[in-house]
């Protein structure tokens, strides 16, 4: 851990080089000055969009010429944004192309109105034919959305507030990665330094003790300071969830989120029973974790460091480069002349400074390459985030490269599949790779510890996300002591077994989660583990029709639903089936462990 750098003190091979989107402001400013007269082109075929299948083929076209536009200045805004988020020139033009998307959202609102607004039996016909057929997918989708869609004023106002609506979460962002401060702690050594987001996972998985709890007590003290605020800006959020879901006509938000892409609310509710039936692996797990730790009573604060205190791990970011690429070899020299690529070009982000966004993330555009943020610290996490990041990309750099703009976004929901299928690529080559007990002990724990977070945990999360919002849609308030009582219910429901009285700080928790202002995601998270251990065991079967079958999966972008994209790739997701085996397999890692420490 050391003192956190200026963004000018960082080596610039670490940095992302952000000039292959516009080399300098002018460029920039060049593009965003052709939106203005590319919405009112569109504009203009208000009223006349049904005329001709010639009219409704511009339509379309002219809309995805405006979208594919907004979203390479959004990116490339949000991109500069991120590397220092203090920096007031940078959040300027953030909120520029913010209030610009409002207007782009206001000038398509007569869009999909007018057409729901048509004749569908003579739109039917249209799309049996070229060059409409091509649009036939997207359209047939808009048609599954009659019912929801409101008339073309009401669309148009909603696309004007978009902005002013997104408040809480951009006050959240500004207020969590910004303005937030953490306390100097002790790092065990003698020394002290301060507590971020991005060395906080590093205080976590220190062998002493009293460093983990000191740094537990000291990022969620941090909250509990601002926990009227916080709850404050959640609350907004789930309200604006839950008031967009009524006034567009569902049964519920969670119905609502889940409607794009086509999954039944059940698929959510299902995630979360067969979960909970599988929660007796989590208790076994963690009282062997109290075992192997000699601790008399474990915490949450004792979850993340390594079972084996002895066996340190630490990396070089040349190091784990080339970790990633042995690990991800199975899935051919194509994909991994792509990640040198990457490496060797500039699209990582690699070290954490002072106001950069916290956390790791891939984003681009169909006119960029997929770039990566990370805060890389060296840990064994931390090469686990690189090829979970890089699976997010390699899934946009197939996904762009093999369709179309109008089908190149893929669904969120496939986007966990990808990244997690990497990380377990990761873990099954490091455990192949060792007949060393301690070692494999490690690595298992590890493993162990991965399907917990993202398994357990994210279904954690996203049962206290359902909650809060049918109690918003019960008009019930979301105070900060009613969160914090929820969430602490909520989490002895899966922890409590095994730490029957867990540290009340982790109620706090909720407070420093940015996913819950993200609209029903976490859940993604547990179902892409799932179908990841499946697909992990696809790739490494040396079976190249299920190697083909998952690279159909990088490459369908939104040609399909995203189940049928997922069944094809050889995992069913409509079923509880493939998350209750995915437990089982965490079952056998425990089972295993177990063994190990006879």
């Amino acid at each position: 851990m050391k003192k956190v750098m200026k963004r000018e003190e960082i080596p610039v091979e670490l940095t992302w080089d952000l000039s292959k989107m516009y080399k300098n402001d002018a460029d920039f400013e060049a593009d965003f000055i052709k939106l203005a007269p590319m919405c009112a082109e569109l504009e203009n075929l208000k009223g006349h969009l049904l005329d001709s299948p010639e009219n409704l083929l511009k339509g379309i076209e002219l809309s995805d010429n405006v979208s594919r536009l907004g979203e390479k200045l959004y990116v490339y805004a949000h991109l500069k944004s991120d590397e220092d988020t203090s920096n007031n020139t940078n959040r300027a033009r953030m909120d520029r192309i913010s209030g610009a998307f409002a207007k782009i959202s206001g000038a398509l609102a007569f869009f999909e109105p007018e057409i729901l607004a048509g004749d569908e039996t003579k739109i039917r016909e249209w799309i049996t034919r070229e060059p409409l057929a091509f649009y036939k997918r997207s359209l047939e989708e808009l048609l599954r959305s009659k019912t929801h869609m409101l008339s073309e004023a009401e669309e148009r106002l909603i696309g004007l507030y978009s902005d002013v609506l997104g408040g809480s979460n951009e006050i959240f962002s500004v207020l969590n990665d910004s303005d937030l401060e953490f306390q100097e702690i002790s790092d065990g050594k003698g020394g002290k330094i301060r507590l971020t987001h991005g060395n906080y996972y590093s205080f976590l998985i220190n062998p002493d003790r009293r460093v983990r709890r000191n740094a537990f007590h000291a990022m969620l003290s941090a909250y509990n300071k601002f926990r009227n605020t916080f709850a404050e800006t959640l609350s907004t959020t789930v309200k604006r969830h839950v008031v967009a879901s009524q006034v567009r006509h569902y049964n519920s938000a969670l119905e609502a989120a889940l409607f794009d892409d086509n999954i039944k609310t059940e698929v959510y509710t299902n995630l979360i029973k067969a979960v909970h039936s599988k929660v007796p692996y989590l208790t076994r797990y963690i009282k062997l974790r109290r075992k192997i730790l000699k601790l008399k009573k474990i915490d949450m604060y004792d979850l993340y460091n390594p079972l084996l205190a002895d066996v340190e791990m630490k990396y070089t970011f040349e190091e784990a480069k080339v970790l990633v690429l042995k690990a991800l070899s199975p899935l051919g020299e194509e994909y991994c002349k792509v990640l040198q690529e990457a490496f060797d070009n500039r699209w990582i982000d690699v070290m954490e400074n002072k106001g950069k966004r916290s956390g790791a993330y891939s984003s681009g555009c169909y006119d960029s390459v997929p770039y990566l943020l990370l805060n890389f610290n060296g840990t064994l996490n931390d090469v686990f985030t690189l090829a979970h990041e890089l699976g997010h990309s390699m899934h946009s750099y197939y996904s762009n490269k093999t369709q179309h703009y109008h089908y190149a976004d893929y669904s969120i929901f496939a986007a966990e599949v990808a990244s997690t299928t990497n990380e377990l690529l990761l873990s099954e080559y490091l455990l192949r790779n060792t007949d060393d007990p301690k070692l494999r002990a490690y690595l298992l724990g590890h493993l162990a510890d991965e399907i917990r977070a993202t398994i357990y945990r994210q279904t954690m999360f996203a049962e206290f996300e359902l909650k809060i919002h049918e109690l918003a849609e019960k008009d019930e308030p979301l105070i900060a002591d009613v969160l914090s009582e929820i969430y602490y219910q909520i989490h002895q429901s899966y922890y409590g077994k095994a730490i029957p009285e867990a540290d009340k700080a982790i109620a706090m928790e909720w407070a420093r989660i940015p996913h819950f202002y993200y609209n029903f995601y976490v859940y993604k998270y547990a179902s892409g583990m799932s179908a990841a251990l499946k697909l992990k065991d696809n790739i490494l079967s040396g079976d190249k029709a299920k190697v083909d079958a998952y690279f159909s999966f990088l490459k369908a972008g939104d040609s399909l639903d995203v189940l049928d994209i997922m069944r094809n790739a050889g995992v069913d997701l409509s079923t509880p089936q493939v998350i209750e085996d995915a437990l089982d397999t965490f079952g056998n890692v425990v089972s295993e462990l177990e063994k190990l420490q006879k």
